[in-house]
C-alpha cells in the first residue's frame, strides 16, 4: 500500500493544531491562569432562539411516519434554496434557487470542488492566504501560483496580466486579513479570469459582515456568471460552525472545456454527498426568514463591536492592521519588527491572550497577527486591556 506523496509537501502540521498544542501546553503548566482565545475564529454566542425552534420541528417530523425524511435532495431541499435565492435578492443580486447547492459548510466545498477540474490547471492564491485553498490543491497534486497582498495594497490583491492562472480563490471579506475588496477591484479579477477563460472560486463565507457600499457577492459583479463560482456558509453568519450548513451557487451558463459546471458538480456530489439532514436544513430556512433575519443580525452586530473595541485599541497605540469594520478579522502588525510567533509568544506568557501568528497564512503573513471577534464581550474587553498593557510596556 502507498500514500498520496502529495502529503509529502505539505507543511508537517495545520496551523491551528500548531496554535492548540501551544496554548493547551501553556494552560496545563499555569492552570492558575485564566486564557483568553482570540485565534480560531470560532464563534461563542448560542443559535438564535428561531432557528433552534425550526431545528427541533425538523427533529420532530423524523418521529412521526407521515412526516419523517430520508435522504433529502443532493443539492438540498427546493423550500431552502429557495429562501437563499430570496436572500440575494434583498441585496441586489439575481441568483436561481435551481443553481444553489447545499452542504455542509463553505470549507468542505473549498476543498471539495476540486474533484472536477484536472490536477494539471495551475491554481491562483491570495497570500496571505486561508490555508484549506492551497493544502487541498497541494494534495491534489496542483501547481500553486501566488499574487501578493501587502500593507501597500491594503492586503488586497489584484491580478498580474504576466501570470497565467486556470483556477482562482479568493476570499470577501478576507480570512485572515479582514480586507473586502470594492466593485472595480472585483471586476478587474473577473476581467482577468474571463480573459485567461479561468474560473474564480469566490468565497463569501463573511459577506453577512459588510457595513460599508461594497459588493456582497461576486455575482453582483458583471461579466462573473460566465467565470464564477460562490460558496458561503452559515458558520459565522447564523452560528452554525458545530451545527454545519453552507451553500455554493454555481450558474447555469457556466462552462469550461465542453462541460457545464453545474451539472459536472451534480454529478460529483450525487457520488460522495448524500446531502445535509432535514432538521438542519429547516433551521437554515429559519435564518432566511425575516425574524431569522432580525435574531442574526443582533449576534452579527454584538461581534462587529468587539471588533470596533480591538480595532480602538489598536488605534490607540498606534499599530497597523487591516480589517475589523466589514469582517470579524484584525489583521495586525507586530510591533517593534517582531516575528509572528514570537509575538504569539509574547501575548500568550504575559497576556494571557491567544491570537493567530500570520506567516500560518503565507509567506506575506510574516510579521503580522490575527485576532478575531467572536469571543465573549467581557472577555474581550479583558484581553484587549493586558494586550494594551503589555504593548505599553513593550514600548517603554
Amino acid at each position: 500500500m502507498k500514500i498520496n506523496r502529495n502529503f509529502d509537501n505539505l507543511v508537517p502540521n495545520y496551523l491551528f493544531a500548531d496554535v492548540a498544542k501551544k496554548t493547551n501546553a501553556y494552560i496545563a503548566a499555569h492552570p492558575d491562569k485564566k486564557v483568553i482565545k482570540l485565534g480560531i475564529g470560532d464563534v461563542t454566542l448560542p443559535l438564535a432562539p428561531v432557528v433552534v425552534e425550526a431545528m427541533k420541528k425538523g427533529a420532530e417530523d423524523l418521529a412521526h411516519k407521515e412526516t419523517f425524511k430520508g435522504y433529502p435532495d443532493y443539492e438540498g431541499y427546493e423550500f431552502l434554496r429557495q429562501a437563499i435565492s430570496d436572500y440575494y435578492k434583498s441585496f441586489g443580486v439575481a441568483v436561481g434557487a435551481d443553481e444553489i447547492f447545499v452542504s455542509d459548510g463553505a470549507k468542505s466545498d473549498c476543498g471539495n470542488i476540486g474533484d472536477i477540474f484536472s490536477k494539471d490547471n495551475v491554481v491562483l492564491v491570495t497570500d496571505p492566504v486561508y490555508p484549506v485553498y492551497v493544502d487541498s490543491n497541494i494534495m491534489a497534486g496542483r501547481e500553486i501560483v501566488y499574487a501578493t497582498s501587502n500593507e501597500a495594497n491594503g492586503f488586497a490583491a489584484l491580478p498580474d496580466e504576466n501570470v497565467k492562472a486556470d483556477i482562482i480563490y479568493l476570499c470577501s471579506p478576507n480570512n485572515p486579513t479582514g480586507s473586502a475588496y470594492n466593485a472595480e477591484q472585483l471586476k478587474a479579477w473577473v476581467d482577468y479570469a474571463l480573459k485567461n477563460d479561468a474560473i474564480i472560486l469566490y468565497d463569501s463565507a463573511y459577506e453577512a459582515f459588510i457595513t460599508e457600499d461594497l459588493p456582497r457577492s461576486i455575482f453582483a459583479i458583471e461579466g462573473a456568471r460566465k467565470c464564477a463560482i460562490e460558496m458561503c456558509s452559515l458558520s459565522k453568519t447564523a452560528g452554525f460552525t458545530g451545527t454545519r450548513c453552507g451553500y455554493t451557487v454555481i450558474p447555469k451558463e457556466l462552462e469550461r472545456d465542453g462541460h457545464n459546471i453545474y451539472a459536472t458538480w451534480y454529478r460529483r456530489q450525487a457520488t460522495k454527498f448524500n446531502g445535509v439532514s432535514w432538521p438542519v436544513q429547516c433551521a437554515a430556512a429559519a435564518v432566511f426568514s425575516e425574524e431569522g433575519q432580525k435574531q442574526i443580525k443582533e449576534n452579527i452586530s454584538y461581534y462587529q463591536e468587539n471588533a470596533r473595541i480591538i480595532a480602538s485599541a489598536l488605534d490607540e497605540l498606534g499599530i497597523y492592521y487591516t480589517g475589523g469594520k466589514n469582517s470579524p478579522y484584525i489583521w495586525l502588525k507586530c510591533p517593534n519588527n517582531m516575528g509572528s510567533w514570537e509575538f504569539f509568544d509574547l501575548l500568550l506568557n504575559e497576556a494571557n491572550v491567544v491570537g493567530t501568528p500570520g506567516e500560518g497564512f503565507g509567506e506575506n503573513g510574516a510579521g503580522y497577527f490575527r485576532l478575531t471577534s467572536f469571543g465573549d464581550r467581557e472577555n474581550t474587553i479583558e484581553a484587549v486591556e493586558r494586550i494594551k498593557k503589555v504593548l505599553t510596556n513593550l514600548s517603554k
